[in-house]
């Protein structure tokens, strides 16, 4: 007995360093898959937190974790935890994912998507300029210079996707700017806010306040190896005129923005700047304009990019230049294209030290065969427009969120879906108005049902979960950041508009509006009964049982959440949302067969899963029980005796007694139809009848009288 207590304590003592050297030598593997030719893995560094990696005593980069140095919340409010490996040139030798909880590929998509978007890092540097293509048309590859590099993206996945580039790009600039020489900074700069005269445009560019590179016919031609002649295209200029003429200039500055907008422009050019924009115009003329004749506004340019300490610099058209913002120095040449772009991104922009913007130009000689030059263009300014700035800001604080980029990309989304909502917020405002006109509302609700599911369902993927409330509770435990929620700006705004409404009409207008996969249950209970399905009402009794089911399985995956959120995002696959809505039912069978099952049974049962089993309804219910109004009327003969609006009431959520069950209702307004039609409504017709029963005694009074 005693050896054995013995052994049992030395277990004890000895389990904690097994496990650790476990876990040691999984890193050391990982470590090894990033570096194939690794001797010698260092210690992670006290002073910063990465592992040097050698062959012999060569130095060959660093590994590091991601969340060790970037603490981005992914889709689920977790960080998507990454091995990194960099080399000393700053390249990417591979990433590695550790650990994630991003639902979509859990237990959607699988895995398998994210990690072939993760591989495509293997190889390039940090001195090119990250595109993560978001269309499901993108192709990957890079421009003919290489420092533009477009990844692949994962279609229903935009959203993780770019915070793992965000990231990765992110994270490995500080290991690059701490332990490799050729990333170090100069000193941080900015535009000084009191510096100005009013100027013209020639003056602007004598005092070097404005940046100007005039190339000529045979500047091109001699990094070309060829005459412009050999082209089909027509680009011979004419006599003294350029190839192209560029002009740039930093409009952040008020000596340059204010000239060249004027004063009011300028303010409202920086009125719409968000605190850390920076904002570079380009302006061209000549045959071969800085963008093509293809060029999409909003979008980041293809001929010109732009590079500092050599890592290539963000930038993005912001589609501003037009009748209420133009350029209006005085003598301004005519350009055949101008544009305020937005630069930085992960990698920064200091406007004080030199830069380069690369002019990439593409020639075909023939359909097969194409030429290609880069001519680089020096981007340095007067300095009298800048000072030193003392401490430099983290790269956390200046650059630019993800989620601004994905509202500004998704802004036609945005409009149609704020534009629906307030519509549908006209129409319950109104609704004792519309109710008088019952086909007109019928026809709303069944054409705002088809907007529901397929714009805010299919095409833009707004279906809410209960996902949704574990991202908020595990955020609130853990340190809310409003930068989670507003990484899905469709699902932000009905986030936020279902909340505010469940104080005023309760859970129903989610419910029975705005929730995709209600509509499609509305849908085929609607089939179901065109198909002249028996109609099966559960009884009385069994269903105020049922509706309390969700209640626990509401309570059952909230906490588990906090205990393994792997776990809940399995057990929440009771929602049948991302089989149907997200995947389209693209997805192995037991799920299909899961969410046709319910919708099956809906056709019989009407819209069984939202009464009996949905535990976001269940969620939202708990919170409309705070509503200010009871906005659907009732009167005496409500339940007393008339039953009329019970036995209409699909979803059984009215009472015997005539009252309205706040909590199950799904605010379809057929109660307030029936309530307000004379035809329909028992109380009318009985007062009707009784009048003209009363009328009639009276002209057969009078008749008699005569």
């Amino acid at each position: 007995m005693a050896i054995r207590f013995v052994l049992f304590l030395a277990f004890l003592y000895l389990f904690p360093a097994a496990v650790q050297a476990e876990t040691s030598d999984a890193r050391q593997a990982i470590i090894h898959q990033l570096f194939p030719s690794a001797t010698v893995i260092g210690e992670k560094q006290k002073d910063f937190p990465v592992w040097p990696v050698y062959q012999l005593q060569e130095l060959l980069g660093y590994a590091y974790e991601s969340t060790d140095l970037s603490r981005l919340q992914g889709f689920a409010g977790k960080p998507i935890r990454m091995m990194i490996g960099l080399d000393t040139q700053g390249r990417f030798t591979g990433v590695e994912i550790l650990d994630h909880h991003e639902p979509v590929f859990l237990h959607g998509l699988g895995e398998e998507p994210l990690f072939e978007f993760v591989d495509q890092y293997e190889g390039r540097s940090l001195r090119e300029q990250i595109i993560v293509r978001t269309s499901n048309s993108s192709r990957s590859g890079r421009n003919s210079e290489g420092d533009v590099v477009y990844f692949d993206g994962v279609s229903k996945a935009t959203v993780s996707v770019l915070i793992v580039n965000d990231t990765v790009l992110s994270s490995a600039l500080k290991v690059a700017r701490q332990k490799l020489e050729t990333f170090s900074q100069a000193a941080p700069t900015r535009a000084k806010t009191d510096f100005f005269e009013p100027m013209n445009w020639r003056n602007l560019i004598d005092r070097g306040y404005v940046g100007h590179k005039r190339l000529a016919a045979s500047d091109v031609e001699q990094e070309l190896g060829r005459p412009l002649t050999d082209y089909p295209e027509d680009l011979e200029p004419a006599a003294g005129e350029p190839f192209t003429e560029i002009f740039f200039a930093y409009m952040n500055s008020p000596m340059v923005g204010r000239n060249l907008l004027g004063d009011d422009g300028y303010q409202r050019f920086m009125d719409r700047l968000g605190d850390n924009d920076q904002v570079l115009m380009v302006a061209s003329r000549g045959v071969f304009p800085h963008v093509d004749t293809d060029f999409t506004p909003g979008s980041a340019p293809d001929r010109i990019g732009l590079v500092q300490n050599d890592l290539a610099v963000e930038m993005r058209d912001l589609n501003w230049l037009d009748q209420q913002l133009r350029l209006q120095a005085g003598g301004l040449p005519d350009f055949d294209a101008a544009h305020l772009f937005r630069v930085g991104g992960n990698a920064g922009f200091n406007p004080g030290a030199e830069a380069t913007l690369k002019l990439q130009i593409k020639l075909a000689r023939n359909h097969l065969i194409s030429d290609t030059a880069t001519l680089n263009i020096p981007v340095a300014f007067n300095d009298d427009l800048f000072e030193t700035v003392e401490i430099a800001a983290s790269p956390e604080s200046t650059r630019t969120p993800v989620w601004v980029g994905l509202w500004k990309e998704r802004w036609a989304q945005i409009t149609l879906l704020v534009a629906g909502l307030t519509v549908l917020t006209v129409v319950f405002v109104k609704q004792k108005t519309f109710s008088k006109h019952p086909k007109m509302l019928h026809r709303f609700r069944w054409i705002f049902l088809f907007f529901t599911l397929f714009f805010i369902g299919f095409y833009a993927q707004g279906q809410l979960s209960v996902v949704n409330i574990y991202t908020l509770l595990l955020t609130l435990w853990d340190g809310f950041s409003l930068d989670v929620f507003l990484l899905d700006p469709i699902i932000f705004i009905l986030w936020t508009y279902t909340f505010i409404t469940l104080f005023i009409w309760g859970r129903g207008l989610f419910c029975g509006w705005l929730c995709p996969f209600g509509a499609l249950q509305e849908m085929s209970a609607w089939l179901g009964e065109k198909l002249r399905f028996r109609q099966i009402r559960v009884p009385e009794r069994w269903h105020r049982r049922l509706i309390l089911l969700k209640y626990p399985i509401l309570l059952g995956l909230v906490g588990t959440a906090f205990y393994s959120l792997t776990l809940a995002e399995q057990l929440a696959e009771i929602e049948p949302f991302k089989t149907s809505i997200t995947l389209f039912f693209w997805r192995y069978w037991p799920f299909v067969a899961y969410a046709v099952g319910l919708l099956v049974i809906g056709m019989f049962i009407h819209k069984f899963y939202c009464r009996y089993l949905c535990p976001l309804g269940a969620g939202l219910a708990v919170l409309g029980r705070f509503r200010l109004f009871s906005w659907l009327d009732r009167i005496e003969s409500c339940g007393s005796p008339c039953q009329h609006c019970k036995n209409e009431c699909g979803i059984n959520a009215i009472r015997k007694d005539g009252r309205i069950d706040y909590d199950e209702c799904i605010q379809c307004l057929e109660c307030v139809v029936i309530l307000r039609d004379e035809s329909q409504c028992v109380d009318s017709i009985i007062r009707n009848k009784k009048e003209q029963k009363q009328r009639a005694r009276i002209l057969a009074t009078d008749a008699a009288g005569t």
